[in-house]
């Protein structure tokens, strides 16, 4: 478990935001005129939010790696002529519903095989109680909203969700009504930034959020920065591997970055350096050095500010000294997989020591060699952190489906081999 320091070179940059690059297409396809998005996210999830935009009316120029995106939006969406497919996004079908919810047309939205397993109630009630209609009754996609006139809403999140909140404010703004939620605990607040730019009131605090349709969308340009998520797991091949890696140009919204003080509280020092602003959010070059790795408990109240890399922190735990607990993951059981399941069976598959207690997570480190072939359920977050413990000394796993990563991070696979040619 003791690592040594081999510093990995020059910094590398992970791929754009992937929840503001979702948020900046949907926001420019409304906005009148031409929008320029600079460094987004190119992955299968964005697509699939760039492909029903597109169905809704928009013009937007293919997303490609190292491209920029053009937009030409109009003030409102044109009836589709087609079903909306979200293909594996939650995020494109949760928000989407919120802005749809204000048009009054019939739209039918539906996914892959994962996503029309994923809950939608959450999403459907507060949108019905503001004036939408939904055919089936919402639980599950694949489904049909008609919108309309919205009315005002007071809404409480049964979660703490900032893809729930974010869809009630995209329905507040494209319907031009107020919205009061109150949410168990903090969420990402990416929505609440973006509509401020434009005007729109968002004042949030003491689990109140308060929206005003004070505001007006317009054209912009917007710098999207690195994925703090993705870059969770090129810090944590750092750890395992070995070596120091700095990430550069990451974003750092305070709702993002829980992984950062659960690592440090693990042992492993993280400096943050160059920093600055990217789209109203924060940024900085993340520096993380390895060391020996010691057992942590993350709370109930951690995990909405990191969701996203619970399954690598899942992995660093297996190697570390003593036992690691985390609280209130239910959560996971609803992602594109049953990630609390899948976790501790996987871990387990390749000989580390982890069980499902309630909705808690229990791993037992230890630094006796990993084996094994990965079951990801087409998992993008359980594929890429197996692939990274596969980096400790010792291990060697491999997963059923790598290519899965592209969700999120396209190009994984070429960065893991990248940092081990370096190391």
């Amino acid at each position: 478990m003791r690592t040594t320091r081999q510093p990995i070179g020059d910094a590398l940059t992970v791929p754009g935001d992937k929840s503001i690059t979702h948020r900046a297409l949907m926001l420019a396809a409304l906005a009148p005129g031409t929008s320029q998005v600079r460094g987004p996210l190119t992955s299968l999830d964005a697509r699939s939010t760039a492909r029903v935009l597109r169905a809704l009316g928009a013009e937007i120029s293919a997303l490609r790696h190292g491209a920029d995106v053009t937009v030409e939006g109009r003030a409102r969406f044109s009836a589709p002529a087609r079903p909306l497919d979200c293909g594996n996004s939650g995020t494109t079908a949760r928000l989407l519903l919120g802005l749809l919810a204000a048009h009054p047309f019939e739209a039918r939205v539906t996914g892959d095989r994962s996503l029309r397993h994923r809950p939608m109630a959450r999403i459907a009630e507060p949108l019905a109680q503001m004036g939408a209609t939904f055919e089936p009754p919402a639980e599950r996609l694949p489904l049909a909203i008609t919108g309309g006139r919205l009315r005002p809403t007071q809404w409480t999140l049964p979660v703490a969700s900032a893809q729930i909140k974010s869809a009630l404010l995209l329905a507040g703004m494209a319907g031009d009504v107020a919205v009061m939620l109150n949410e168990p605990a903090p969420s990402r607040d990416h929505t609440e930034r973006l509509l401020r730019r434009f005007g729109y009131i968002v004042e949030a605090g003491e689990g109140v959020v308060h929206f005003a349709p004070t505001g007006r969308l317009e054209p912009f340009e917007l710098d999207v920065p690195g994925d703090v998520s993705s870059a969770a797991f090129v810090a944590a091949a750092g750890v395992l591997g070995g070596f120091e890696v700095a990430v550069e140009g990451v974003g750092l919204n305070p709702g993002r970055t829980g992984w950062l003080e659960v690592i440090a509280r693990m042992g492993c020092p993280v400096d943050v350096e160059s920093r600055g602003d990217a789209g109203g959010e924060p940024t900085g070059t993340l520096v993380v050095t390895p060391t020996l790795l010691r057992a942590t408990d993350i709370a109930a109240a951690e995990v909405p500010s990191l969701i996203d890399e619970l399954p690598i922190l899942a992995c660093l735990a297996a190697r570390a000294e003593g036992t690691s607990r985390f609280h209130g993951l239910a959560e996971l059981r609803v992602k594109e997989s049953d990630r609390l399941t899948l976790l501790a069976e996987n871990l387990t598959l390749v000989g580390a020591t982890a069980r499902v207690e309630g909705d808690d997570l229990v791993v037992e480190g230890s630094d006796v060699p990993l084996a094994g072939i990965v079951g990801t359920e087409g998992d993008h977050r359980i594929a890429m952190a197996f692939q990274v413990l596969g980096l400790a000394p010792g291990c060697a796993i491999t997963v059923d489906d790598p290519g899965c990563a592209d969700v999120s991070f396209p190009g994984f696979a070429a960065t893991l081999a990248d940092l081990e040619a370096r190391r």
